[in-house]
């Protein structure tokens, strides 16, 4: 009998195909984003020098605290503004999106979106 591959073997395998021809660097970090059942994060990395430079996600109070459900599209509309006025914050206007292995489609999509329109390009 054939076990039937997970759903997050599966992402966990797109994720990798993806970041095969994504990477991020001081010029472009790469935005990378998680989802759990609770919460959504995302966080800016420079490959080359293996660093966070930003991070916003749903735990953090100013981010969270006005939300009633922490792992919606409101949700992750609230987390991408966030992460780019971050990025802003640090002179970071051009970002490679990594939308990890997930659908563009939903809070994901949402999620860019704000982020975009808070001013960052990709």
């Amino acid at each position: 009998m054939i076990k039937k591959p997970s759903r997050k073997s599966l992402r966990e395998k797109r994720h990798k195909r993806i970041r095969r021809n994504i990477a991020g660097t001081p010029d472009y970090p790469r935005l990378c984003v998680y989802k759990s059942n609770k919460h959504i994060y995302a966080q800016l990395v420079d490959d080359a020098a293996g660093n966070t430079l930003a991070a916003a996600s749903t735990k953090e109070p100013a981010v969270g605290a006005n939300l009633k459900v922490t792992s919606n599209v409101d949700a992750a509309k609230a987390v991408g503004s966030a992460i780019a006025k971050k990025a802003m914050d640090k002179g970071i206007e051009k970002i490679v999106f990594d939308r990890g292995g997930y659908v563009y489609h939903g809070k994901v999509q949402a999620l860019a979106d704000a982020a975009r329109e808070t001013g960052l390009k990709f």
